[in-house]
């Protein structure tokens, strides 16, 4: 008798394996996928979302905007709600709307006979972050290192903008190679012209090039505040205020008038510049703005032809000014005749030698600078 024969047995399908139980990442991950209504911003880059936490089989979740409408902020809580059940099903999930998160750096009373930021001062439409870029004295390189700070911004995958304060001597249009006029829109808002992928507003681009800028100190702040709410700036992760050297009125105004992330202070390794620079991360640290830190530049020579080092303006000086003042110490740029003919070419360092040296070093800082603000605005508090 013939024996019967195996019966064959089906494969089942693969299950597919969900989530179990939620944790801090997978929480926070599914919730950058939901766009606050109008934008093409997420809710936790936002800092909209203010809590999150396990209680038992719930998610909760705390929403805090700033200046929520109904519509929106109800439309926000479902688009939540919906996304965290479909991935676990098992959980209930609890919206809280709470007050909006506190500003950045809030104001406080600043010492006896400072200066103080003005309780008014609003953040930039669509600008997440205002980084100011400053000096104690001219002639050290500032405005080329806050180009190519942006620009190394923007290599790291930030939208950014370059707000050219210097309203005296703009150099953003040589820096940056633009002279074009920029537009006005129907609101008699200005239309920042755009370079190498960055937005750019100056001085430079309303007057011709040879013209003097000849203005009391208080049309100067007006302008200020102009290039600050008055030009159509668009998404921005970062705005690069490149400031006119010293500790004057243009400084005051920028802190008065809007919400800064933060300041970086740009020096040389000569004696004269680094007690400039001492009292410009001093005057920033009185108005309540945290100095990211201190960048030296043109901190040595190379001999293009024999490899030699020369420290033309002395050797290590920035390093031990952030060390005495208890600031970070951001990166050390080279004195190279490139980087001075790029500048005066429009054709900034970042953009044209993307594997130089110096590009390598900007892109150290700039990744040193968005760690920081970004870590700072960081709003999410994980309670599991």
């Amino acid at each position: 008798m013939a024996k019967d024969k195996p019966r064959r047995r089906r494969s089942k399908p693969a299950k597919v394996v969900r989530a179990d139980k939620p944790t801090p990442e997978s929480v926070e991950k599914i919730l950058r996928t939901v766009r606050w209504p109008g934008t093409e911003r997420d809710i936790v880059s936002l800092g909209i979302i203010r809590e999150i936490s396990l209680q038992g089989c719930t998610i909760h979740v705390a929403l805090g905007a700033r200046d929520p409408s109904p519509e929106a902020s109800q439309a926000v809580a479902e688009e939540v709600r919906s996304r965290l059940k479909a991935e676990y099903e098992k959980f209930a999930v609890d919206i809280e709307h709470v007050a909006p998160p506190p500003p950045p750096h809030p104001q406080q009373a600043p010492p006896q006979g400072s200066p103080s930021p003005h309780s008014h001062a609003q953040a930039i439409p669509g600008v997440r972050h205002i980084v100011a870029v400053g000096s104690g004295k001219g002639g050290v390189g500032k405005s080329t290192v806050a180009v190519n700070l942006a620009l190394a911004l923007k290599k790291l995958g930030r939208r950014v903008g370059v707000m050219d304060a210097d309203v005296y001597g703009p150099s953003i249009p040589l820096l940056m190679g633009a002279s074009e006029r920029p537009k006005v829109t129907a609101r008699n808002r200005i239309v920042p012209l755009e370079v190498h992928g960055v937005q750019l507003m100056s001085m430079g681009f309303l007057v011709d090039e040879d013209a003097p800028v000849i203005w009391r100190g208080p049309m100067v702040m007006k302008l200020i505040q102009q290039f600050l709410v008055g030009v159509e700036w668009r998404e921005a992760d970062f705005l690069v205020v490149d400031l006119p050297p010293g500790t004057g009125d243009t400084q005051l105004t920028l802190v008065q008038s809007t919400r800064l992330s933060g300041a970086v202070v740009v020096t040389t390794p000569q004696d004269l510049a680094l007690l400039d620079a001492a009292r410009a991360a001093q005057m920033f640290n009185k108005v309540d703005v945290p100095v990211l830190g201190i960048v030296e530049n043109m901190s040595v020579f190379v001999c293009p032809r024999c490899g030699e080092e020369s420290h033309i303006f002395g050797q290590g000086g920035g390093h031990r000014e952030a060390e005495r003042l208890g600031i970070p110490f951001l990166g050390e740029i080279p004195l190279n005749p490139a980087i001075r003919e790029g500048s005066d070419t429009g054709r900034p360092t970042v953009a044209v030698e993307p594997e130089s040296p110096e590009t390598k070093i900007f892109l150290k800082i700039a990744e040193r600078v968005a760690k920081e603000t970004e870590a700072a605005s960081e709003p999410t508090r994980v309670t599991f």
